[in-house]
């Protein structure tokens, strides 16, 4: 399970910070139409982590959720760009949890 999850959310963590990066090209209600949408999303991925450490118990979870919660404060207060940083930060620590279900799996022969 921690393996489908971590993939699922390395996807919308990557989509959340491609969306920020491009914010700098957007003014006026555009720009606060895009953050509204980028805040959603990245609430929602928040979401699946929270539901990832109930059903795919990882101390690594606790390290994203933070990251998480410090990217939404950053959305939140109209400094999305600044939140890339947090959300590369709980990228890389989603990456590591997904590596090691992977080898898991491997190890139990439950993966080819």
């Amino acid at each position: 399970m921690a393996f489908s999850q971590s993939e699922k959310i390395k996807g919308g963590i990557i989509w959340a910070s491609t969306a920020l990066q491009t914010l700098d090209a957007l003014q006026g209600p555009e720009r606060r139409g895009a953050e509204g949408v980028i805040r959603i999303l990245v609430n929602l991925i928040a979401h699946d982590v929270q539901l990832s450490a109930r059903v795919a118990p990882d101390d690594g979870w606790r390290e994203v959720q933070s990251f998480m919660e410090q990217a939404l404060v950053m959305v939140a207060s109209g400094v999305g760009f600044e939140a890339v940083h947090h959300l590369t930060k709980a990228l890389s620590r989603v990456t590591t949890i997904g590596q090691r279900a992977m080898t898991y799996l491997k190890d139990e022969h439950l993966l080819g």
